[in-house]
């Protein structure tokens, strides 16, 4: 069913084309400084946050969706469900929101996909049904500040969301010092204290650049691309611009999140999950054994 903010059947072929749509207008510019403001000073009170974490984590950032009323009410906004919709169907959760800040002087993240999302954890977090025959998520990316090449945009390569060419069950081992070695175009990059290149079926292959396009948005706009998508990032060349993202990750209700886990064990950390909960954001939950939550941790619904 067509819904009010549905991609139209153009934006849909090209999305299955190319892995991408958008970006997208949502917020106006005063209203996205004026959340992000309140964003940036909610995130460092971790009172209600679903994970008993410290700030310096790297995954402080996840799932803020929990405590932060902006997000939780970001998450399901029908500027963003309805195409959702279009993609997968009647039928969605939210699995997972990040906070992606990049400061000046901040490195690049290498070149990546994402199908099970267990390259960090090496267990799967995201397992679809086996008659599925695909996976990953759809993620939103949001920008709550001016997103340009100089601090630090997205990068996609069109048309490679239908093959993986990383296998997330190899080893990636953890390391803060891991930072990858300059690249053909000089542009330093790494991926969050692992090196990423560690999955690669082939180790000689060398993602294709020339097809490459840079993803530059202004503050309230949104992009979405499929987590299969070849995608990273630019690093931070300025000297006083934090570039800050929120992504938002979407799949089907029948999908299973974190089967048979407890815990999250990845970039340095140990977080339990027994807070933890899908947000059913259109339709109507399908499996069974996903928790599903209805409120954020202060009480405040999920509802657009």
């Amino acid at each position: 069913m067509t819904k009010k903010f549905s991609l139209t059947s153009e934006e849909l072929k090209s999305f299955r084309e190319k892995g991408y749509a958008g970006p997208f207008d949502l917020y106006e510019r005063n209203e996205i400084l004026a959340k992000y403001k309140k964003i940036r000073a909610a995130l460092f009170n971790r009172e209600n946050a679903v994970y008993d974490l410290d700030n310096r984590s790297l995954i402080a950032g996840y799932d803020r969706h929990f405590d932060v009323d902006e997000l939780t009410q970001h998450i399901v906004r029908h500027e963003i469900v309805d195409k959702i919709s279009s993609i997968l169907g009647p039928d969605l959760i939210c699995w997972r929101s990040e906070m992606f800040p990049k400061y000046p002087g901040d490195e690049g993240t290498d070149w990546h996909q994402a199908d099970t999302f267990a390259h960090a954890s090496g267990k799967p977090q995201v397992v679809w049904p086996m008659e599925s025959g695909f996976g990953g998520a759809v993620t939103v990316w949001t920008a709550l500040t001016d997103v340009t090449e100089e601090n630090g945009c997205l990068r996609f390569i069109p048309g490679t969301h239908e093959e993986m060419v990383y296998d997330e069950s190899l080893e990636m081992k953890y390391s803060p010092e891991t930072v990858n070695s300059m690249e053909k175009d000089g542009i330093k990059r790494g991926f969050f204290g692992y090196d990423y290149r560690n999955l690669q079926k082939d180790k000689d292959f060398v993602p294709n650049e020339d097809d490459a396009v840079s993803i530059e948005m202004n503050a309230g706009q949104f992009v979405i691309f499929w987590s299969t998508l070849m995608h990273s990032s630019l690093p931070n060349i300025t000297e006083n611009q934090t570039r800050m993202a929120v992504t938002t990750r979407y799949v089907p209700s029948s999908v299973k999140i974190y089967p048979d886990s407890d815990y999250i064990d990845e970039y340095g950390s140990k977080i339990s999950l027994n807070k933890y909960g899908v947000v059913v954001v259109a339709g109507e939950n399908k499996e069974p054994s996903n928790r599903v939550v209805t409120h954020n941790l202060k009480g405040t619904p999920f509802t657009a």
